[in-house]
């Protein structure tokens, strides 16, 4: 076959191979093309094994380069040898597969598979010494792998589109969603769900990743975000203030006493505005104490200090009096109002636990799954970006709140740091010009999320991950969707 009719036979095939149907991650051949690949690429180029490289190659292997023009085998394994590996001198280059990019199509004669091809896009990075990788280049392929005497060999390769590549300080990653995909592959997390809320509206929804090995995460991904659940009971309780049905100063003691400070008369002063802008007095866990008990570590009101032990005293004062759980109450005032019906305290049988993002640690190993069978005020609330989005959008207005109540909720309750405050249940970011941000973040085993609504501007961010290493991806994000104002945010976190 002369060369300008194998480029047009192959052209042919990478035009109309959709006809074919996409091979799917678990089909055999699927598998066994991939090994090969892996076995070329991972074995072969990264690590400069010739040899390797030399196995896998068809006798008649014909390579075509959209820069470099047309190598037989011959020649392109001496500029293999003689070329990139002995002038990398302290260099080294490494080609990455866009996993989620690759297709496999099979090729039929007589009934039977005698070829198959292979579409992708590939990733090269370039480490000089010590220093660590960066990304410096793109291209996209198409293969054609023949089976010759049992053996898969790639007889021909299209390699075309290179390109430089822009690093992710650079901020191109976000224009792109396959350069997401890549990104978080890089930085070890398995899924992120984004929201991305524009003139007061909910604009869009993405989810990137997979939910399961090789399975790409649903735009519905449950996850669990952890310490955003504080807003959510924040909000249920004042719903029931704007009901006239509790007040935001009575206390609590009325409804309930923790057994492990009913000696101690500082608990006669603890209210929902305290425990709402956590100055309580309470550590953020009792387990965290050597005996774990509950304790006063300062008298309540007079500082801020973090207490998810605040939020659960008010889950059982709330319950004491309404005879209701925290999550029957939500259901009633908050989720069926905002039509959030992906969102739960607890696990129970309408939880579809197929679409639930496992929690991972940095090595990417798996933790347990928390399945509640009871409410947390203050943690381990699953929910989706679709859901908790409409959550956020409700807070630019404290949608179903009365107007005092709403000013009470964005009122600087106790500073925090400089510029920043807490209000009722959210963060506030002083943004300067009348401008401010309400947030919360989430942060336990296997989760990292955080949460952004902006009411001047009408702008939000919710960004939700499944690893303990989740936090990486936070500054870009928020710099890249909330523009000067996220900038703000960063300079304050930084200070």
């Amino acid at each position: 076959m002369t060369k300008t009719a194998s480029f047009a036979f192959l052209f042919f095939v990478f035009l109309f191979n959709h006809i074919q149907a996409q091979l799917h991650k678990k089909d055999p051949l699927y598998h066994a093309i991939m090994s090969k690949d892996s076995l070329l690429f991972s074995i072969g180029f990264n690590t400069c094994d010739s040899k390797q490289a030399e196995v896998i190659l068809s006798e008649n292997f014909e390579f075509y380069h959209d820069k470099d023009g047309f190598s037989d085998k011959k020649k392109f394994i001496t500029d293999f040898k003689n070329g990139l590996c002995k002038a990398l001198g302290t260099y080294r280059y490494k080609r990455v597969l866009v996993d989620k990019a690759t297709q496999v199509y099979p090729m039929y004669q007589d009934g039977k598979i005698y070829a198959a091809v292979q579409n992708g896009d590939h990733l090269f990075y370039e480490k000089e010494g010590s220093r660590a990788e960066k990304l410096v280049g793109r291209a996209k392929f198409t293969n054609f792998w023949r089976l010759e005497n049992g053996d898969w060999k790639l007889a021909r390769s299209l390699s075309f589109d290179h390109h430089a590549q822009q690093t992710i300080d650079e901020g191109s990653v976000f224009n792109n969603d396959q350069e997401i995909e890549n990104w978080l592959k890089e930085s070890k997390i398995p899924t992120l769900g984004l929201g991305i809320i524009e003139g007061g509206e909910l604009k869009q929804i993405k989810v990137f990743g997979d939910i399961t090995k090789g399975i790409s995460a649903p735009y519905n991904t449950y996850f669990n975000v952890a310490s955003l659940t504080k807003p959510v009971s924040a909000m249920v309780t004042l719903r029931l203030v704007s009901l006239g049905k509790w007040k935001l100063d009575e206390p609590l003691d009325a409804y309930w006493i923790d057994p492990d400070i009913a000696g101690d008369p500082r608990h006669k002063k603890l209210t929902t505005r305290l425990v709402l802008s956590h100055q309580t007095g309470f550590p953020n866990w009792r387990w965290m104490n050597t005996d774990k008990k509950l304790n006063f570590q300062f008298e309540p009101g007079t500082q801020y200090q973090y207490s998810g032990e605040g939020f659960e005293y008010l889950r059982k004062a709330l319950e004491k009096k309404f005879k209701k759980t925290l999550d029957q109450l939500a259901q009633e005032l908050i989720f069926q109002p905002l039509q959030m019906n992906d969102t739960n305290y607890i696990w129970d049988k309408n939880t579809d636990e197929s679409r639930f993002a496992i929690g991972y640690n940095e090595k990417e190993k798996p933790y347990p799954t928390e399945k509640n069978k009871a409410a947390n005020a203050a943690d381990d609330l699953h929910t989706t970006i679709g859901d908790y989005g409409k959550f956020m959008v409700s807070l630019i207005t404290g949608k179903n709140l009365k107007l005092e109540v709403f000013r009470e909720m964005i009122k600087k309750q106790v500073r925090t740091k400089e510029n920043k405050y807490f209000g009722l249940g959210l963060e506030i970011y002083d943004l300067g010009e009348d401008e401010y941000a309400l947030s919360h973040g989430g942060a336990d085993q296997g989760t990292r999320c955080i949460a952004f609504v902006l009411p001047k501007s009408g702008k939000g961010l919710l960004i939700f991950t499944n690893a303990d290493n989740g936090y990486k991806v936070y500054e870009k994000l928020i710099l890249h969707y909330l523009g000067e104002e996220g900038k703000k945010i960063v300079d304050i976190e930084n200070r």
